[in-house]
């Protein structure tokens, strides 16, 4: 974890030659980037484009998701010395990887939000590149999977969440974090009877058919039963996973605009997604995190691991798989 030339290898978000390979720049300086990873548009050669969404408008209780980006960001500068632990393999070395930056919200013109959202994705999706997004409130996955439905039609979802997100909501005009899934099921975005929700743990009267591993069952059942029933649900369908921060127990991640007690522990989700490898996963994103209610950062820290999974579980996409 030291610096090999401490001349050159500073900035590395603009400086790095090579998109694959660890870094060992400095946490505490430089330009920030998710993992140093080198800021760039252009996706020749790309595996996988890391984006920051930073919007909220409409969340329950504690707004400030728009600074998730950032915040993970600088989080994730503690990862970038090394490979993920417990995977096997080092997926930084495997895959090459870009921050791609964020997309601009005009936050005196929300309406235009959402086609904004599924435009930017489209263009990383065009490209033959997965995307992985950093919110942003949780209606940020909603135009996400537009895009991503129009590559690969109804997609199986896993979703880590303390809410199903699967509310009423037949207004297209409303953008609400709340309702994202409803909407998705609705717009044959998502295939219900192929998705899954982990660590619900609020009442919904119709889930509209997606099968629910709330935390309860999480925490009684074990951490096999939760992976096998996943893998069974999913199958061999293209997947998406959007990871709600607030998953978590508020004493993992208290910076969130909804917490809800009873929640997942942060190993928990760690040994669930790593348990997921194999899966065909097309794309990700995680959202809610809200730094400015959590002055320690575990909250950030707690994403930029998430999203660091989901690049390991990537990078396992089995060989022969058109993503």
């Amino acid at each position: 974890m030291a610096l090999e030339d401490a001349k050159t290898q500073v900035d590395e978000a603009f400086t790095r030659q090579k998109r694959r390979g660890l870094s060992y720049e400095n946490a505490f300086g430089g330009a920030t980037s998710f993992l140093r990873r080198r800021y760039s548009k252009d996706l020749v050669g790309v595996d996988v484009a890391v984006t920051g969404i930073p919007f909220d408008q409409a969340v329950t209780n504690r707004p400030g998701a728009r600074f998730g980006p950032r915040a993970i960001r600088e989080a994730s500068t503690l990862q970038a010395f090394d490979a993920p632990y417990g995977w096997g393999y080092d997926p930084f070395s495997t895959l090459s990887i870009v921050d791609y930056g964020d997309l601009a919200f005009d936050y005196a013109n929300v309406a235009q939000t959402p086609a904004r959202i599924t435009e930017h994705l489209r263009g990383i999706l065009a490209a033959g590149v997965t995307p992985l997004s950093m919110g942003g409130d949780h209606y940020v996955t909603l135009p996400i999977l537009r895009a991503v439905a129009e590559i690969y039609g109804p997609i199986a979802l896993i979703q880590f969440d303390a809410h199903s997100d699967t509310w009423v909501d037949d207004d297209p005009a409303r953008i609400d974090h709340g309702t994202f899934l409803y909407k998705a099921i609705k717009e044959k975005l998502v295939d219900p009877k192929a998705s899954v929700s982990v660590g619900i743990r609020t009442d919904n009267p119709d889930t509209l058919g997606v099968t629910i591993l709330d935390a309860p069952f999480v925490h009684r059942k074990g951490l096999e039963a939760v992976i096998t029933k996943i893998k069974q649900v999913v199958g061999r369908r293209p997947c998406y996973i959007t990871f709600d921060i607030d998953c978590f127990d508020p004493a993992f991640a208290p910076g969130t605009g909804t917490p809800v007690w009873g929640g997942l522990a942060s190993w928990q989700a760690a040994e669930i997604l790593r348990g997921l490898r194999g899966l065909m996963l097309v794309g990700g994103d995680v959202v809610e995190v809200s730094p400015p209610y959590d002055t320690t950062g575990a909250t950030a820290i707690a994403g930029a691991h998430v999203l660091t999974e989901l690049i390991a579980l990537r990078g396992l996409v089995p060989s022969g798989t058109s993503l």
